[in-house]
């Protein structure tokens, strides 16, 4: 008999992948946990039945969440990050010397610690010291801090159960006030391709646009995400992500990527046609 894990992408699409065995499946205090090892993408993660991360194809996520706005800010000393139990943000923060500290705020400690334990690729830097780690709402965490960060990373779940209050007007706003005055935000900002993630991108970006001067959409391909067409959200109160990107200077760090490159990193914020009438339309 063959074991297969599907995904209802929408009411017409669902996506499928076969699976050798399942080798975790519990439930949290906030959701289910499950990780299952197949042929094709390797070892990957689920909350709640939808895709998280792939061994496969993480990296393509995880770098272009990370690298994007740290080849922009010049400066970048103090990182909040907002999510990403899986550790894969965790990991491309801590390749730069030049970060001093790294507060990350998951809800759910569980999700953590499988990791740690079925996911060693991504969660392999949780041991870094300048990393402190609060297991807390995101939301309320914000609320307190004024003036603090260089950085924030938003790498949430979807805009329902657990990461829905990662996607209104007060958490952008108060992303804002935590920053010092030439901070910028990145947000997974969902798929632009079928009609209800749309609806969840322009959501997002009518918020952010609210809440920031700079504001600008990025795109990315990652094969396990619904569509496989991806966005992010730049956000910044100075540096624009074009305009103050230095390739050299990022190059000069010598990091190694698989995905993202300071010419990819201009590339990914032009955007197909249909997708910037969809931005415009609530901008």
């Amino acid at each position: 008999m063959e074991l297969w894990f599907t995904e209802r992408h929408t009411p017409n699409v669902k996506f499928s992948i076969r699976v050798d065995r399942q080798l975790y499946s519990g439930h949290s205090d906030f959701q289910r946990i499950d990780v299952f090892e197949s042929k094709e993408f390797g070892r990957f993660l689920t909350l709640d039945g939808y895709m998280m991360l792939t061994e496969k194809d993480e990296f393509i996520y995880h770098e272009m969440i990370t690298h994007v706005p740290m080849a922009v800010h010049p400066d970048v000393e103090k990182v909040l990050v907002i999510g990403a139990g899986d550790g894969g943000v965790i990991r491309e923060l801590t390749r730069y010397a030049s970060i001093k500290e790294i507060d990350m705020v998951e809800i759910d400690p569980l999700v953590v610690e499988v990791c740690k334990k079925y996911l060693p690729q991504t969660a392999c830097r949780f041991d870094d010291p300048r990393l402190h780690i609060y297991y807390e709402d995101g939301l309320r965490f914000i609320r307190s801090r004024e003036n603090v960060y260089d950085l924030i990373i938003v790498d949430s779940t979807d805009p329902f159960g657990p990461g829905e209050g990662l996607f209104t007007k007060e958490f952008y706003g108060n992303c804002y006030k935590a920053l010092k005055e030439d901070g910028i935000m990145v947000n997974q900002h969902e798929s632009p391709f079928y009609p209800e993630d749309a609806i969840a991108c322009q959501r997002a970006h009518k918020r952010i646009v609210e809440s920031f001067p700079i504001s600008r959409v990025y795109q990315v391909h990652i094969p396990t995400y619904p569509s496989g067409h991806w966005l992010f959200g730049f956000a910044s109160k100075k540096y624009h992500p074009l305009h103050d990107f230095e390739a050299t200077k990022w190059n000069m760090l010598g990091i190694n990527t698989r995905y993202y490159t300071p010419r990819l990193h201009g590339g990914c914020f032009a955007l197909p046609a249909y997708v910037e009438e969809m931005l415009r339309d609530v901008e």
